[in-house]
Formats: structure tokens, sequence, C-alpha cells
């Protein structure tokens, strides 16, 4: 019997061996060892050994969690900016933090280092419906819920065009109104996010503008609270996702505050084995602790590898260049015809925060579009040890302005330097006899080019943004075309 036992045995291994090597099909043995990229697992008469029930468990939900981690992000990084505001720089529920310069910008995942901003992250559950004031003039902005998707545009792509008005933002159970005099959008989630820039060419009438955003409960209407705006200052901090536990610990605070989505149900399932669960305390054991840790580490590599190295089909700008489109959903529900585009959602929002209709950048004189490399024209990463030249041609097709920052790729903030990390046709920069325009980046400037240089770090990797603003019709017909960046020049 024992003969024949180990003679069953090794022909079912022999079995999973040939099936491993390339046979058309793989069945488990009744009794014998499969082996698997995460190790061997071993069945006794048809069942798993107490040893595989074990190993295939903590297989199963480090891989959700790993998932859980990409389909996360947009919510995650809310949450973050949301406990910055409140506890870092003392914003109230209904308060604006406004950031004006670059150093109010350095924990911002790829801010704009000259656009001024007003973000603020108010929580209707404790509020009712709100009223979000914008006044008239050159803004581009929006309101989103926490997943990061507009309930309406603002400012010049929003339905008032730029010409100031009130929005009426309706939670998920409060009932329908339409008073006159206000544009009503009903937000999924309690928690919103009202994100607003200003897009003049007067850097300093842009940040009064901002300034002017308001933001108070209806209820309140006929006698609306003074707004207190805030400022980052000298504070240190981040809004990207955190690492490690603190992650989950966001995330278990987000699911049990909102209502689960249709959407989302079936990931919302696969967190409760890993203690996140609407309704219940987030109090990991030690396993569950040790599998969230790690798919939080592998998660972000992923994350990173799915922004960095981007295969999605049509990302390049053009086609002989590295330039490739940073935001790459079909529209600003994050829906494709048949799925809801959980990659390319992640690659946007691992190095960025929000989108909105005038982000997509299809509207010609208006809006933005937001161009990535991070590599040199050869098709290596970008070095902060190494100089690099890049010429931005003449007559860049914008309505407005075009601007180049520079980013910390772990950080996915501007680089901090101690220098200004953006150079725009609004400064002060040297322009070529023919309008082009030679940007340089490295550790140290090239004599006499300071104006046009970005000092980067050694020692650490870079990438940068292509912003245009009001994007002009030689860009979406590909008539005008950007230069990579080039090493050693």
């Amino acid at each position: 019997m024992r003969i024949r036992q180990s003679l069953v045995t090794t022909a079912a291994l022999c079995l999973v061996l040939i099936a491993a090597s390339g046979a058309q099909a793989q069945t488990l043995p009744t009794t014998g060892k499969v082996e698997t990229r995460f190790g061997t697992l071993e069945l006794d008469n048809g069942f798993p050994t107490e040893k595989t029930v074990q190993k295939v468990y903590d297989e199963m939900d480090y891989q959700r969690a790993v998932q859980a981690y990409l389909w996360a992000l947009p919510l995650v990084a809310m949450y973050e900016w949301q406990r910055q505001s409140h506890e870092t720089f003392g914003a109230g529920n209904l308060d604006y933090v406004d950031y004006f310069d670059f150093k109010d910008k350095l924990g911002i995942l790829t801010a704009n280092a000259t656009t001024p901003y007003a973000q603020a992250f108010p929580n209707m559950k404790e509020t009712g419906p709100l009223v979000v004031e914008i006044p008239a003039g050159p803004t581009a902005g929006g309101i989103l819920d926490f997943w990061e998707r507009p309930l309406t545009d603002t400012g010049q792509t929003g339905p008032e065009k730029g010409k100031g008005a009130k929005f009426l933002v309706l939670g998920p159970d409060h009932p329908d109104m339409n008073p006159e005099g206000y544009i009503v959008v009903r937000s999924p989630t309690w928690n919103i996010w009202s994100g607003q820039r200003g897009v003049g060419d007067d850097v300093e009438k842009a940040k009064t503008l901002v300034a002017g955003m308001r933001i108070y409960p209806y209820s309140q209407r006929d006698n609306p609270p003074a707004a207190k705006p805030a400022r980052p200052g000298d504070k240190k901090w981040s809004a990207a996702q955190p690492h490690g536990l603190d992650y989950w610990t966001g995330l278990a605070k987000m699911i049990d505050e909102e209502p689960a989505l249709e959407r989302d149900r079936l990931m919302l399932a696969m967190l409760k084995p890993l203690g996140i669960e609407k309704g219940k305390p987030f109090n990991p054991d030690e396993r569950q602790k040790k599998i969230l840790i790690e798919a939080a580490l592998v998660g972000e590599v992923m994350a990173r590898t799915n922004s960095y190295a981007k295969r999605f089909e049509g990302a390049r700008v053009w086609p002989d260049k590295k330039w490739e489109f940073s935001l790459f959903l079909e529209n600003v529900t994050q829906e494709a015809a048949n799925y809801t585009q959980l990659d390319e959602r992640g690659s946007w929002f691992y190095e960025a925060v929000g989108v909105t209709e005038g982000m997509l950048g299809r509207t010609v004189g208006f809006g933005q579009v937001y161009l990535e490399s991070q590599k040199d024209k050869d098709g290596n990463w970008l070095d902060g040890s190494k100089t690099y030249k890049l010429i931005v041609p003449a007559n860049a097709p914008v309505a407005q302005f075009w601007s180049f920052s520079v980013y910390d790729n772990e950080t996915r903030c501007l680089i901090d330097t101690g220098g200004h990390p953006d150079r725009s046709s609004r400064d002060d920069i040297v322009k070529n006899a023919d309008g082009s325009v030679d940007l340089y980046f490295g550790p140290t400037a090239p004599a006499g080019k300071e104006k046009n240089w970005i000092k980067t770090l050694p020692g650490k990797g870079w990438f940068t943004y292509f912003r245009l603003y009001g994007p002009t019709q030689p860009f979406f017909d590909r008539t005008w075309a950007l230069n990579d960046i080039d090493l050693g020049q």
C-alpha cells in the first residue's frame, strides 16, 4: 500500500510539474504538493493541510490588501489632506487653507508652484447642506466628492463661466431642494473637497481672488459666518497618502464615515478579513498588521510603477517623444464603457490630486493640460546629479501661460531645494531670438543661465509636469511639439 501510495503521489507531482512547464492543464493531486509563487501547498486526501490553510488565507488576505491599496489611493489622499488641514494648519470644518507661494505647497502632490490655491475639506454631517461661493474672475477648480470625482467644475470651465456663482451642495441623505440663485449639486459622500485656483496673468490679483472663496451652511445663508482662511507657513506637512499601518487607519476611518458605493461592495467585502468594516472599530491583530504593512509597501511600489512606467495605450503625447499624458481618465467619473478605470485613476491619484472637466484638457482656450516626463531623450530615468537642457519651442499653444515644475519622485511633491522649483512663461526668463526658451535642470546652474534653471538634488530621481493653461489648437492638432529633456547640454 505504501509503494502504491508513493507511486500515486509521485505521478500526481509529475503531472503538476508537467503542467507548470507548459502542458495544457493542471489538476490538483489527491495527496501531494503544488509548487506556487508563494510556496508549497500540500493536500491530504483531497483536503488542504492545516499548514496550507493558514498559508492560503495569509496569501489571500495579502493579495486583496495590495489591490485594496491601489483602489483606495484617491480616498486616502483626501483623508490625509483633510487631516493635515485641521490638525496641522488649524483650519476649521468650513475654512479654506490658502497656498500662495511654493513653500506653502511643498506638501501638495504635484502642485503648480506659481498658481495660488484655496482648498477646503468640509464634512456635511456636521453642517447640513453647504453653500460654496465662487467669486467672479479667472479661477479654475471644482467641488469634488472624497473619491475625487467632481460634482461640478467651478470658475472658467464651470457652469458660471467665470462670472461667479453660489453652489448649493447636498449630502447623501439631504432632501432635494432647488432654491433660486443657486447651482445645486449632490455629493455621494458626506466629506467633500472644494479645490480652487487663480489662473489670471497677475499673480497678486489671483491671490486676492482665491482669498475671497467662502463656504457656509445653507441654514446660515442670510448671515454667513466670516471666513477664516489659514496658511501653512513654515510647518512641515504632506498631503500624500500615509505609509504603513497609517494608510489603513485612514481608509478604515473613511469607510466607516461614508456610505458604501455600489461599485465598491466587492472590495469592501475583501477588506473584512483584514479588520476593516463599516460600523466596527479598526483594531487589527498581529497577523493582520503584518499583512497590511507589507501590502502598503508593495502596493506603493506597484503604484509608482503604474505611474512612472505607464502601460496605457495612447499614453504618449507625441509618438517620437518621451512625454506622456499625466491624467489618463476617459472622463471625470473614472468610469469607462465596461469597467471602472482602476489602474488609470491609480496612476493619476498616486502622483496628483483632483480632476475636473477643465483638467482633462479638452476645451480649446480654457482649462489645463498636464504632460509628464520622467525620462531623458535616451529613455533613462531623470537623475538629480546630472545636468539637462530642454528647449521649449516658440509660440507655445496657450491662451494663458505654461509652466514647468520639478517634483521629487518619492514624495511626488515639489522638489525641496530651497529655491524655486518652477519656471513659467509668466516669469522673468530669458528667451532666444526666435522666441524659444532654453530651460536647465541640474544641481548647479550653467553660467549665466540662472533665470532659466531649476535646481535638482544629487542622489534623487525627479520628474516634471509641463502645464498648458488654456491650451490652443496647435496643441490639439499636434502641429506644436515639445522637445525631450536632453542630457549633458
